[in-house]
């Protein structure tokens, strides 16, 4: 017994205009599919099941990035939303309990809407939300609380389309009788498509209860164009923001702070204008990031200052009391507690000890055209400016390195290492060659 999630992501997307596949198009950082599959996991379901179709490779190498335990089925020819189901039939051979049909450009479901769904005291249940006449869904056509037919808009008469409650396509039921009755619909209909939205009407003809559960229009909207997935995107955003605010996380400019879909960020936070959160990152309570800033797959732990004008890249880890500031940028780097990078500095594949303070303008040169190295800094170091720590090098606790330093060798705790070639000074030679390139100038 338990619950299995069939989510639907074989269409085209025509109305798009792309060559991507329409639920790999991005909303808050990740693809389409990615909410999709998020709200399923409010199910803890035995299986996921995604039904591929157009672009089915990339889809489906996406769903094992995002969701590895689930299982993708395709849809050779798409006709229509029933048939759509019916290709999970054999991943679902021997399954028992409850199947929800999720669709993967949906992304606004909330869980609690999915688990009313669940709970409902029917046999099937189908998610319903109220709009106006003028709108173009299917209707759900109820005597009382029972949910008698579902009727498309374009095979609805007059009277049918003044119904105001409105089919979202999600719905709930028992799975194996749920896939009985879908092998017999028919297509008799204006589109000659096989249409999920006739298994209610099936399932009453066999004595089962069906009934509607109900939600906010905004929760089923569907992505079928670009305006309407930069509509999505604000929607996202405004409500991330408002989550934020209400958590307690200060935000100075709200309406200029991007989120992704699973940005945390702790209490007493503080995030400045126009900061951008890529996926993966997790800014812990009291930190501060300030303006301009990019994070994306970074961890940001108590009282740490990031920028402004700061990039975080994955696998940067900033423990406690960190200064990251304008112009640094860190990748795949551990930096201890109370260490400081401040100005201008790439800062990639390393480790930097507590307390340690790298100078403007350093840089790991990790990366030899084919592997990348690590750099080690101890604690208590002081990189002096203008430092290139040629990798894999280490520096140990309490070294410094002299400023302009081409550092290719290992710098023993508590040295002073420098590389750079011995200033020479030539008297008068200045004043010299400046007067014969003028002359040259003069003649040419």
């Amino acid at each position: 017994m338990g619950h299995h999630v069939i989510i639907l992501a074989a269409g085209q997307g025509s109305r798009m205009a792309s060559d991507t596949a329409k639920v790999l198009h991005e909303l808050a950082g990740f693809p389409l599919i990615a909410h999709a599959l998020r709200a399923a996991e409010a199910l803890e379901p035995a299986r996921i099941i995604v039904v591929t179709g157009h672009e089915a490779d990339a889809v489906e190498a996406a769903v094992a990035e995002l969701a590895p335990e689930a299982i993708c089925v395709r849809q050779e020819e798409q006709l229509g939303t029933g048939h759509a189901v019916l290709q999970a039939a054999p991943a679902l051979a021997g399954a028992e309990g409850q199947a929800f049909v999720l669709y993967g450009d949906t992304p606004f479901l909330r869980p609690g809407t999915l688990l009313a769904m669940a709970e409902a005291p029917a046999d099937f249940t189908v998610l319903g939300f109220e709009a106006s006449p003028e709108a173009r869904y299917g209707r759900l056509v109820t005597e009382g609380d029972v949910l008698e037919r579902i009727v498309e808009w374009k095979d609805a008469d007059e009277a049918t389309r003044a119904v105001t409650l409105m089919n979202s396509g999600v719905l709930r039921g028992d799975v194996q009788v749920m896939l009985e009755l879908l092998a017999e619909v028919g297509n008799d209909n204006a589109a000659g498509e096989y249409y999920l939205t006739d298994l209610p009407a099936l399932a009453r003809a066999r004595g089962l209860t069906t009934r509607v559960t109900r939600c906010a229009e905004d929760e089923t909207l569907g992505i079928n164009t670009r305006a309407e997935l930069a509509s999505a995107e604000a929607a996202f955003q405004a409500r991330a923001r408002a989550e934020a605010l209400e958590t307690g996380v200060t935000l100075t400019a709200p309406e200029t702070v991007h989120f992704a879909m699973d940005t945390v960020i702790g209490r007493d936070a503080l995030v400045e204008p126009h900061v951008v959160f890529g996926p993966g990152v997790t800014v812990e309570s009291g930190a501060r990031i300030r303006a301009f800033s990019h994070l994306e797959g970074a961890h940001v732990s108590r009282g740490a200052v990031v920028g402004p004008y700061a990039r975080l890249r994955p696998g940067a880890e900033l423990a406690e009391h960190v200064h990251v500031g304008n112009f640094v940028e860190v990748k795949n780097a551990q930096i201890a507690e109370g260490a400081k990078v401040n100005h201008l500095s790439y800062i990639g594949d390393a480790e930097i000890g507590a307390k340690t303070n790298v100078g403007a303008g350093t840089i790991t040169c990790n990366y030899d055209g084919v592997f990348k190295h690590r750099t080690s800094i101890g604690a208590g170091a002081f990189i002096g400016s203008n430092t290139m720590l040629v990798a894999p090098v280490r520096v140990g606790d309490g070294a410094f390195t002299a400023t302009g330093s081409v550092i290719t060798e290992d710098v023993e705790p508590g040295a002073l290492a420098i590389a750079r070639a011995r200033q020479v000074a030539k008297p008068g030679l200045a004043t010299k060659m400046m007067a014969r390139l003028r002359a040259l100038k003069t003649r040419n």
